[in-house]
């Protein structure tokens, strides 16, 4: 099986080489500004010419916005406007010239309701103190050493690397990996590279096939699972908030930059705001790390998954637990198991946003109509089942997995979902009688036959 990987490591990078990398993030930030200059003024052009009642025809011919068309376009000007352009590898102008082709046509596409999602506005100039340093390279000689301890990349040579890429080399020398491309980034003042990678994934299969588990996230625990484990919240952001604070009070404290007055900051500055991002940068990795050996685990153990379609961007809304909603991961945790299930041989289901997984029994299948998130325990009025509200969550999201069938990956309980939560009696109408409940949106799960044995397969 061929899929698409990501290799990432740490470099330690000289004086001369941290020099030589932002120069060419420089370059390409440079094209990059060119090109979405000369396409707004002809934007602005034509729209001006409209007004003036010039015919469609009669306009300022339009230009394509496609990286070819662009790239065309900077060759011919890139004597004027870059008379440098040779110094930097002609990698680093396709860098900002393939960022805005990507920009606006996600721009276009959002605004002609072709792109699904939050709507994309149109694309920014970079600023070099607001613009991450980035340089990818497609072309040229990307290799990494025999020695597995530096990698070269064109016109930047030979670069150390702060941990072995042995990983990668092994599968490169064994002909199951294809390098595709390289980028070179920097995240909380450290330099990274990244080798996107065609790797022939042999085939594999979790350690039980058969067995289902539904996973429930949430903010007290990251993760319960329908067989009773519960996963502890690290809170790594919460438990660095004293020390971010106090380089946050310390950073305000130093002379910083202003636009207005074109003030550079201090060297000061630059110090406590380096010290501000290694500590966020920290956070980060940690937050990383934990998440991906849970999921890991998770698709490297059962042949079935099942989560939430979770609104996190509303969540996100309610100010009281957004920042833990935003440590715990939510998102990621899904991404994660979509690939990480299909790498083992597993399978991903995703329940339909307006499931009631957390409003309906167990055990019975009954559905309470409102449920407060205060509530942490969940009692059944129909056969008196008292059961932590995440756990009884999890196993309804497992039971999903025996009505689904052994069909692939995908979403389940999604036909006929809406945000409204039909009670138990409302149910019961709509079902013909002596019929069991379905366990869609607005019915009841499976009985507890069918739940037990799902979730003694997960066991």
């Amino acid at each position: 099986m061929k899929s698409i990987q990501a290799y990432r490591f740490a470099l330690d990078l000289s004086p001369g080489q941290e020099r030589a990398v932002l120069a060419h993030a420089g370059a390409g930030r440079v094209a990059h500004n060119w090109a979405l200059a000369w396409v707004k003024a002809v934007m602005d052009q034509r729209a001006a010419e409209r007004t003036y009642g010039v015919p469609d025809g009669e306009l300022t011919p339009a230009v394509s916005w496609s990286l070819p068309a662009l790239r065309r376009a900077w060759n011919a000007a890139k004597a004027q406007v870059a008379p440098w352009w040779a110094e930097c590898s002609k990698e680093a102008f396709n860098t900002g010239l393939d960022a805005l082709a990507r920009g606006l046509q996600n721009w276009a596409e959002s605004r002609s309701g072709k792109r699904a999602g939050r709507p994309v506005g149109f694309p920014r100039f970079k600023a070099r103190r607001r613009t991450t340093p980035s340089v990818r390279f497609t072309t040229g000689a990307i290799r990494v050493e025999p020695d597995r301890k530096h990698v070269v990349l064109p016109r930047l040579g030979r670069l150390k690397l702060h941990e072995s890429a042995r990983k990668l080399a092994r599968r490169v020398e064994a002909g199951t990996a294809r390098i595709m491309s390289a980028t070179v980034r920097r995240d909380g003042q450290r330099w990274h590279v990244a080798f996107t990678v065609e790797v022939d994934r042999a085939e594999q299969a979790p350690a039980r096939p058969d067995a289902v588990v539904g996973v429930d996230v949430g903010i007290k625990h990251l993760a319960v699972l329908s067989t009773g484990a519960l996963v502890d919240n690290p809170r790594h952001l919460t438990s660095a908030q004293t020390r971010l604070r106090a380089l946050g009070r310390a950073l305000a404290r130093k002379t910083g930059p202003d636009r207005r007055t074109a003030r550079r900051p201090s060297r000061r500055w630059e110090r406590a705001a380096a010290r501000l991002g290694r500590a966020h940068a920290r956070v980060s990795n940690l937050r990383r790390d934990g998440l991906h050996k849970l999921t890991t685990q998770l698709a490297q153990a059962y042949g079935t998954v099942v989560v939430e379609d979770l609104n996190v961007t509303g969540m996100i809304a309610n100010r009281r637990l957004a920042r833990h909603i935003a440590d715990a991961g939510f998102a990621e945790i899904r991404r994660h198991l979509a690939y990480k299930t299909r790498w083992n041989g597993g399978r991903l289901l995703v329940a339909d946003r307006w499931y009631p997984s957390s409003k309906t029994c167990s055990g019975c299948g009954a559905v309470k109509t409102k449920l407060a998130l205060s509530e942490r325990e969940y009692q059944c009025e129909a056969c008196g089942l008292v059961i932590d509200r995440d756990h009884n969550a999890s196993r309804n999201l497992a039971a999903l997995a025996a009505q689904y069938g052994t069909a692939g990956s995908g979403p389940v309980a999604a036909r006929g979902a809406d945000q409204k939560t039909r009670t138990r009696g409302q149910a019961a109408e709509k079902r013909e009688p002596g019929t069991a409940p379905t366990g869609q949106t607005g019915t009841a799960p499976p009985q507890g036959r069918t739940t037990d044995r799902v979730l003694t397969q997960a066991r």
